[in-house]
């Protein structure tokens, strides 16, 4: 596994290795494209930070209720002192300073002194600029990749749902692929659907797809004889368990012009119009089987749960857009884990954020910390175009301004070619045409 997650490092580093802070705090790479407005959404440096926080505000007020004296500071006190104190901070830090001086107990002056250390720290915290943001978010990604060993991970009591974790998966989501290797949906139910199981069935039969194949007596057999019909025979049983009936697939085959269906107990004899050879009429009946009769696409499995009373449906497949129009789906809490089917869906921002949510569980599941500001500012550097790129030479690293950068990561020679071809200029702005030419690199203060 050393070669691929070598490769993902060398291609995260790539992507990110020209992209820094400027002097006005956004993040920019060097042709002055924005990729973040503020670094993480904070500013805070992740190397200076306590833990990804900018200050640890339970630790200051427990070292200062050791030495504080006096009398307890009242709550209109505790407000005014916080809200003197917090103008910079970010809405969480603001909270959980507010939150922990309320609870604390400490005296007006021990609280001010608390708030003095914690606004010190704050601005210790700060990212400079000019600083490498891209260069260490790479290497922060790039480096628990080689530490991931589990491939897969079998939910516990359902044999069907396994899902891709560790390196492959973190691997498809930096490759924007279009088709996951193991897309699964969590779909929770409206209110009258969630309680009742029964209910919750009848939407799990609406969105399980359920083809011709599905309800035949034998699987795969059909009765043909090469040249004018196919005779399907179909199970009861299984037509039920369905949730279909023979009218249902009467309506299906209507539509076809190729063949008349007649309708015969259980059997649907499909009278071909024109008499055709062998491999026409198999290709025609592989056709018949893969017809969906009912539900939506590209399911093919689902199992019921029951979580905190409510039953939700597990998929394995993924189509976001057919099953927001089932009835009984709740519209707003529908996940999948095919992020580029969330951008052609819901938009590129819903995108960048399931990107973020994605990695987030993967490294988690893996028990790695890496920080969000750093997933954030890969996932926002290959969503800034307004659509998802990938970061390899299809994407981010393969459509710099720079020739000689294009050129030193990977097809070299048509690269040079085609700018000769197209006289392109090479301006010099980012970081592996400064170290070709020997010149100095545009990082740092």
């Amino acid at each position: 596994r050393t070669q691929q997650s070598g490769y993902m490092q060398r291609r995260l580093i790539n992507a990110l290795e020209h992209i820094r802070l400027e002097y006005d705090n956004t993040v920019r790479d060097p042709h002055g494209h924005i990729i973040q407005f503020l670094y993480g959404e904070d500013g805070i440096d992740v190397a200076k930070s306590d833990h990804g926080e900018a200050f640890n505000i339970n630790r200051l007020v427990e070292s200062q209720s050791i030495i504080d004296t006096g009398s307890k500071a009242v709550k209109e006190e505790i407000a005014s002192i916080s809200k003197k104190y917090t103008k910079t901070f970010n809405l969480r830090l603001t909270s959980m300073v507010d939150k922990a001086l309320h609870s604390s107990n400490l005296s007006k002056a021990g609280l001010e002194n608390v708030c003095k250390k914690g606004l010190e720290l704050y601005n210790k915290s700060q990212v400079e600029p000019g600083q490498a943001v891209g260069i260490v978010t790479a290497q922060s990604i790039g480096e628990p990749g080689t530490q991931m060993t589990l491939r897969t991970f079998h939910t516990a009591g359902i044999a069907e749902k396994n899902v891709t974790l560790g390196l492959p998966r973190i691997i498809e989501l930096v490759d924007a692929r279009k088709k996951p290797s193991t897309p699964s949906m969590d779909i929770y139910l409206d209110k009258k659907s969630s309680s009742d199981q029964q209910a919750a069935i009848k939407v799990a039969r609406e969105i399980l797809q359920t083809t011709v194949n599905d309800l035949l007596v034998k699987k795969n057999t059909v009765q043909t004889d090469y040249k004018t019909k196919i005779a399907l025979h179909f199970d009861d049983a299984r037509l039920k368990n369905r949730g279909c009936s023979l009218d249902d697939i009467m309506l299906v085959f209507e539509t076809n012009k190729k063949f008349k269906p007649r309708l015969d107990n259980n059997t649907i004899i499909l009278q071909l119009v024109d008499e055709s050879d062998s491999a026409t009429v198999i290709a025609i009946r592989n056709k018949i089987l893969k017809t969906t009769v009912k539900g939506v696409p590209d399911i093919e499995r689902i199992t019921l749960k029951e979580e905190n009373g409510e039953w939700l449906i597990q998929t394995t497949g993924s189509n976001l857009a057919r099953v927001l129009g089932v009835v009984g789906v709740d519209k707003n809490n529908v996940r999948t884990n095919n992020v580029f089917e969330i951008s052609g869906v819901l938009g590129i921002e819903a995108a960048r954020n399931a990107l973020i949510s994605e990695l987030k569980v993967t490294l988690e599941n893996q028990g790695l910390e890496v920080d969000m500001r750093y997933l954030m500012l890969v996932s926002d550097l290959m969503c800034h175009k307004g659509y998802l790129q990938q970061i390899g030479r299809h994407g981010i690293a393969g459509t710099k301004d720079s020739v000689l950068a294009r050129a030193a990561f990977e097809i070299t020679v048509p690269t040079i070619a085609n700018a000769a071809k197209l006289g392109e200029i090479e301006e010099l702005k980012g970081i592996t045409e400064n170290v070709i030419v020997g010149s100095q690199i545009p990082i740092g203060s």
